[in-house]
């Protein structure tokens, strides 16, 4: 689940780049210490809600403050955007995006301490 939970990241370091600056990204130690903002060694989970919620904001292309699937593209396929999407309207909410985010944070947070090392 850890390494579930460092792919989403990846994923989105590299949607936030190719938006940014729109040219491939690949993981590095680099990305990963930006994740460790207090440079502990370990992502806590403020770090983490703080770089997914900044994701968020630049997966939404159209501003409208929710997530399509044309949006996410190729982050979550159909039965993840499906189990994402708790009210099933289709789009997925920023507390939506965030509820799943952070319960696979802490489902990969084996020892409970509240980081990811």
């Amino acid at each position: 689940m850890k390494k579930l939970i460092l792919v989403t990241a990846f994923a989105c370091f590299q949607a936030v780049a190719v938006a940014a600056q729109n040219q491939p990204a690949a993981m590095n130690q680099g990305q990963m210490d930006r994740l460790d903002r207090n440079r502990n060694g370990a992502i806590d989970q403020s770090e983490y809600q703080a770089f997914m919620t900044s994701a968020f904001v630049t997966l939404d292309k159209n501003k409208d403050g929710s997530l399509r699937s044309e949006e996410v593209g190729q982050l979550l396929n159909k039965q993840q955007f499906a189990a994402t999407d708790a009210n099933r309207d289709g789009q997925l909410s920023q507390n939506e995006f965030l509820n799943r985010v952070m319960a696979d944070f802490k489902a990969a947070d084996r020892s409970g301490d509240g980081n990811l090392q």
